[in-house]
């Protein structure tokens, strides 16, 4: 099996015992302990959990925002806790795509712009980088928007963009916490909608607080108070349910 070949037979990510624990006041807060878990390639997996479980410190140390205190993240063959800056920046640049509850759009920048500018900080020359975005604002049903600016958006439309500009470089993940906290539920079934749609590409993992959207994930991972749970008896038939590891 060549080095390709084997890296696409791993799992997309891996933890390795994480825990993940600061300091507030005189306190220690233990926000993840001692999780393992595997997440294939492709796919749109759920996370879900109570406010506070730990589920956004989960995203954030999958993506490399944050790192454990024990264990191992491993992204796309890589031990991302491990990283030095510059390759951290690398990997976040190039391997995984991030979408958030508040859009984090550039409000002085056009829904074009906002798309292209990640692949501007990734080397891709402009022509091509405008091409790329215009095509995917086109694919995600924005091509009457591509001048507008995020004020002039809906918040659905303001999410489509920031999902854009998330697959702008092709990364292998995209991690998107709480993407329809901030829409009605008609715009949240449609961005839910085309997450599962590129999840057909790439892994997707969702952190989310409801249960009826994530049923719509091909996966769904509990957790409460920094540990993965099995499926709560008011869920029927959830699929692929993980515990802890």
């Amino acid at each position: 099996m060549n080095k390709a070949t084997e890296a696409l037979s791993m799992p997309a990510i891996r933890l390795v015992g994480v825990s993940k624990s600061y300091r507030k006041g005189g306190e220690t807060v233990h926000a993840l302990s001692d999780v393992s878990l595997e997440i294939g390639e492709r796919g749109m997996v759920a996370i879900v959990g109570p406010s506070g479980s730990g589920k956004s410190t989960l995203l954030h140390l999958i993506g490399g925002m944050d790192e454990p205190t024990r264990g191992d993240v491993i992204v796309a063959g890589q031990t991302v806790n491990r990283l030095t800056q510059p390759e951290l920046t690398r990997f976040r640049r190039q391997t995984v795509g991030f979408v958030f509850q508040t859009f984090n759009l550039i409000p002085n920048l056009t829904a074009l712009e906002n798309v292209a500018l990640p692949m501007e900080f990734n080397g891709v020359p402009r022509a091509a980088r405008l091409d790329r975005a215009s095509a995917l604002l086109e694919r995600f049903n924005l091509g009457q928007r591509l001048k507008h600016r995020p004020r002039e958006l809906s918040g659905g439309e303001m999410q489509r963009v920031a999902i854009a500009r998330a697959v702008a470089n092709e990364p292998r993940l995209v991690l998107a916490d709480e993407p329809t906290g901030n829409l009605d539920s008609r715009s949240g079934q449609l961005v839910y909608e085309l997450l599962r749609e590129i999840a057909r590409e790439r892994t997707v993992v969702v952190v989310t607080h409801s249960e009826e959207l994530a049923r719509l994930a091909d996966r769904i991972i509990y957790i409460r108070d920094g540990q993965l749970v099995d499926a709560p008896s008011s869920v029927p038939s959830a699929p692929h349910i993980v515990s802890a590891g």
